[in-house]
């Protein structure tokens, strides 16, 4: 049987399970076949795999009677996926190992060993499985493993941290008593949200400035799902905080064929105009990770309001232009 055939019928088994019958027109529509295609099917499943698969007049459609099976319920032989389910266990693989190289292997050796076995059971190429999907990864910054092992001890085992924290705008490092809430994966880097206890409210940490990790004895302070929403929602990116400005940006018509696809903020708004330009609607609190997102964008965007925001972008441009800027040969 080819592996489409593997696929269809694995299909025909599950929508009759989840409905608790199909019909002919049902299947035919749903699976894109020809009536013809599905009785080879029933067939096959009947004869060749002993499913008790039979015609329910009261039904109108195809049911599975587990009381005629041999040794109770039916059940497809072995592990078979979809064309879906492959690619989703072919992520998963991927992101596994894209993470950080090492920094997780000794804990996720066993699950990707796990993974490629079930891969190896429910499929069949002529080339490796692994082979046809490809996660590229950019500029992550390295973690230090015994770092990264404390602060996930401390998160699931619910007790504070302290830390020696290296702050990049002061050029400074600062020791700082935590309650670890929750790990982030964002941008190819990790973060760690966690109630300070030195300012006494939430804040972000990236573990690649953590010069030093403890757990510590006493429980962490438990901050609620709702709190933890509202503080690190509202805000742009990684930055958190209440949003307190828009930002209503104007990209054009060219780069308005991607910019409309993607989405900048959940609290977002857009339109297009008349000339095929795209304005996008952004709430932020700190511009930093916006100010480097529109950078990618130039000259393709324009800062609409606020002039503070304007403003700022034009200083950047300008500091970049004299940078590099070459002088005209005499």
């Amino acid at each position: 049987m080819s592996k489409v055939s593997i696929e269809r019928i694995t299909k025909i088994v599950r929508f009759i399970r989840q409905r608790g019958s199909a019909s002919m027109a049902f299947l035919k529509e749903n699976l894109e076949v020809s009536e013809a295609t599905l009785k080879r099917d029933f067939a096959f499943l009947q004869d060749r795999l002993g499913c008790p698969l039979e015609w329910d007049r009261s039904k109108r459609g195809w049911v599975i009677n587990d009381e005629l099976a041999v040794g109770g319920k039916f059940e497809l032989p072995g592990v078979w996926f979809d064309s879906s389910e492959v690619v989703a266990l072919l992520t998963m693989l991927h992101l596994v190992e894209g993470v950080q190289p090492g920094l997780l292997e000794d804990h996720i050796a066993p699950l990707k060993s796990r993974l490629r076995s079930m891969l190896a059971e429910g499929t069949s190429s002529a080339r490796p499985i692994e082979n046809k999907i490809r996660l590229i990864h950019f500029a992550p910054r390295r973690v230090e493993t015994k770092h990264f092992q404390q602060v996930s001890s401390g998160l699931v085992e619910g007790k504070r941290l302290q830390l020696k924290y290296w702050n990049r705008e002061r050029k400074e490092s600062s020791d700082r008593t935590i309650s670890p809430q929750q790990l982030v994966h964002y941008r190819e880097n990790w973060f760690l949200d966690a109630w300070c206890h030195h300012r006494n409210a939430l804040r972000s940490f990236s573990l690649d400035a953590m010069l030093s990790v403890k757990v510590l004895d006493e429980p962490a302070v438990e901050i609620s799902g709702q709190e933890m929403e509202d503080h690190f929602r509202s805000g742009y990116g990684i930055f958190a905080g209440t949003a307190t400005k828009q930002a209503q940006l104007k990209f054009t018509p060219e780069r308005a064929q991607w910019v409309s696809k993607e989405t900048w903020h959940h609290n977002q708004r857009s339109e297009h105009t008349e000339d095929g330009s795209y304005l996008l609607e952004i709430p932020y609190s700190n511009d930093q990770e916006l100010i480097m997102d529109l950078l990618r964008h130039c000259p393709e965007v324009e800062v609409i309001s606020p002039p503070e925001l304007r403003k700022k972008l034009r200083a950047m441009l300008n500091a970049a232009l004299e940078k590099n800027f070459l002088p005209t040969p005499q």
